[in-house]
């Protein structure tokens, strides 16, 4: 009877534990206890420290350039932790926000040498948890031994490593006829990934043929712009716009990704708004968090094509990269459909930073 968890479920469980400021093992060749910087207390600093050994604070390369850290490990910086390093020390280094106001964190010293690759395991789980990228870090020497004393989850990082970098299957749920103010032929669809992400929809308008190409927009979801009528981006008329086209041709579909905040979550998003209110465009922000540029996975979007019989498709879309990654991942674009609505004065500067930085075509 097979009912230990596999490593997609028990990365499903470490998300959830950094995202509580409960720490997690990974298990490898020398295993580590990580904790996630958002989330730390002084309670489990306190407790890390006890532990002695030489704990670092993992950061992105991106946040690191940021804080003038030496990124020895090419995409991260092991940043030495201070003797008297508190959680707000920690989040401080972690967090952006007051980067301005004090905008010296150090000097930082990092680690150099060694064995990194726990360290970016560890950041790939707080990122894939929706925290910001920044995670304590400190090398056990019995690490299956020190979980079961604490009722740890543990992981074995080749297995995480591999399943991080692929994307998890999706499989439909359910579809229900859904009339809609541009179509009352309308028929939701509904996706969830095995790894205990967040769903994602399929908006179906009419009844497409599978031999044509398809009307299409990949649409991320964007709480504050589709839902609130923020001014600060195009999502909401870009939404609107495109499911309006649909319903005039009488087919379409429209996926409407959860990959909020180009794949960074609500919290982070926020979190980069924050730092554009401070005068940073939209990509100096992501930066400063410690994000890429776009952290979305388009590819999501051709699966769920493919789950639903389709292979050609007119793309709804500004952005160059989402037609050349449905191109990489098997469905053909046969021609790339403009979509430049909802320009006003508050989102000026931000449309211009996606056309000059983000290549998109506005």
């Amino acid at each position: 009877m097979a009912f230990a968890p596999d490593i997609i479920e028990q990365l499903a469980r470490a998300r959830a534990d950094l995202r509580m400021g409960v720490p997690i093992i990974i298990s490898g060749s020398r295993p580590v206890l990580v904790l996630a910087a958002e989330t730390l207390t002084a309670q489990r600093l306190t407790d890390l420290l006890a532990l002695g050994g030489d704990p670092v604070l993992a950061i992105t390369a991106r946040r690191a350039q940021t804080l003038k850290a030496r990124a020895y490990d090419g995409d991260l910086a092991r940043v030495i932790l201070p003797e008297d390093a508190t959680p707000r020390w920690v989040q401080s280094v972690a967090d952006p926000a007051d980067d301005l106001r004090s905008p010296m964190k150090g000097p930082l010293s990092c680690a150099r040498g060694g064995d990194a690759v726990p360290h970016g395991a560890a950041l790939q789980l707080v990122k894939s948890a929706r925290l910001l990228p920044a995670a304590l870090v400190l090398a056990l020497e019995d690490g299956d031994a020190f979980a079961r004393k604490h009722a740890l989850t543990t992981i074995d990082l080749d297995a995480a490593l591999q399943t991080l970098a692929a994307r998890s299957p999706l499989y439909p749920v359910v579809n229900a006829r859904l009339p809609m103010e541009v179509s009352e032929a309308g028929r939701l669809h509904i996706f969830r990934p095995d790894d205990g992400g967040e769903e994602h929809c399929a908006i179906e308008i009419g009844r497409p043929d599978r031999s044509k190409p398809l009307l299409t927009r990949l649409h991320s979801a964007c709480f504050t712009g589709d839902l609130m009528g923020s001014l600060k981006c195009d999502c909401g008329p870009q939404l609107r716009a495109a499911l309006a086209q649909m319903g005039a041709e009488g087919h379409g579909v429209l996926l409407y990704l959860n990959q909020e905040g180009r794949g960074i979550g609500l919290a982070n998003k926020m979190r980069a708004y924050s730092l554009q209110d401070q005068g940073f465009d939209t990509v100096e922000a992501n930066h400063r968090l410690g994000f890429e540029d776009d952290e979305r996975d388009f590819r999501i979007g051709s699966d769920i094509l493919k789950s639903m019989g389709f292979s050609t498709v007119r793309l709804l879309t500004n952005n160059p990269r989402k037609v050349a990654m449905m191109e990489a991942s098997g469905i053909k674009v046969a021609e790339r459909v403009g979509l430049k609505v909802g320009e006003n004065r508050h989102n000026t500067a931000y449309l211009a930073t996606k056309a000059s930085k983000s290549g998109h075509l506005l």
